[in-house]
């Protein structure tokens, strides 16, 4: 790969995955409508050799490009406070976003990888989650929007693939953290470090016995750049099989965070996985890949990325600026 585009560049993955391939030397155009993204991530390519900004929304015809190599669709809402202020377009960035971006790599004969979500198993019936397990998905709940959106471009994807050649491969990505999260996007390990920083309770919906796994982004980019160098049909799970329940995961984060929160138990909300794990058994075998980073080590370093970016956040005991250079 030369020319690379990543759509979706600005956002959360897409501004790690920029980064990596630019270390790389590839060139890189990133593709962003900045609804969801944000410049701030991507500040320090700006001015990059390889480096290009196009400001567009993919689901609109796309400018004239140079000749690409290989795109990665990320271009969606992603998170559930962003997907549920923008249902209509997360519908369609899944829909006629990645129908654009699949024209583009028939055109130019390029490699195509798509970002879909474990959200397509829903509330699994089977644990851990294997590619081949259908899913348990309400294609009409307050989720749906973006669970649908993923399912149907993950079979525009193949169809693509089916009828036209094209070089296609999907990954569905678990839980991810790490630095350059948004505070308010109401992830599960955003929502607990922003909120111990605060000195406010962790918000824990149900009884937290529910169970996620999570991958730290560093670990989850080299499986995303290892899937795009690798020829596979399917789907290939990317996620931490190492299993928290949001309990665990609370007691994490105070332990990262130094700050003894106390819990605030809310009702689950409808749709809610009760479990959530991935089977990487094929990701393993085909890629070479696993995730490498400790939870311990990835809390840490987000813990640090919070605590710089939001103002007058709470410390813990022996907690200071120079001593976060030795976390």
């Amino acid at each position: 790969m030369k020319t690379v585009l990543v759509a979706g560049g600005a956002g959360f993955i897409g501004s790690h995955l920029c980064e990596r391939l630019i270390r790389e030397e590839k060139q890189v155009i990133c593709i962003d409508n900045l609804v969801t993204g944000n410049l701030r991530n991507i500040e320090p390519l700006l001015d990059a050799p390889g480096f290009r900004l196009v400001e567009h929304d993919v689901v609109k015809p796309l400018p004239s490009l140079p000749e690409v190599e290989a795109i990665f669709h990320l271009a969606s809402p992603a998170s559930p406070i962003a997907y549920q202020r923008y249902p209509i377009e997360t519908l369609v960035a899944g829909s006629d976003g990645t129908h654009q971006l699949l024209k583009l790599a028939a055109r130019n004969e390029a490699r195509f990888l798509f970002a879909s979500t474990s959200e397509v198993y829903g509330d699994p019936l089977e644990h851990p989650q294997h590619e081949d397990y259908w899913g348990n998905v309400n294609p009409n709940g307050p989720r749906s929007m973006y669970d649908e959106a993923k399912r149907f471009g993950e079979a525009l994807t193949m169809t693509y693939r089916r009828a036209r050649g094209v070089d296609t491969r999907i990954v569905r990505i678990f839980n991810t953290y790490g630095p350059r999260m948004e505070q308010d996007d109401g992830r599960v390990i955003s929502n607990f470090i922003t909120q111990a920083l605060r000195n406010e309770p962790l918000t824990v919906y149900g009884d937290g016995s529910q169970t996620r796994s999570f991958q730290y982004i560093d670990d989850l980019v080299d499986g995303l750049v290892r899937a795009m160098a690798t020829a596979w049909d399917g789907a290939i799970n990317l996620g931490n099989p190492d299993e928290y329940t949001v309990i665990e995961l609370a007691q994490l984060v105070r332990d990262a965070t130094g700050l003894q929160s106390r819990i605030d138990f809310r009702p689950l909300p409808t749709d809610d996985p009760k479990q959530r794990c991935p089977d990487i058994s094929r990701a393993k075998r085909l890629l070479d890949w696993e995730p490498k980073v400790p939870i311990l080590d990835g809390l840490a370093r987000t813990v640090a990325y919070f605590r710089d970016i939001m103002p007058h956040v709470a410390s813990a005991p022996g907690w200071s600026r120079v001593s976060r250079s030795h976390v």
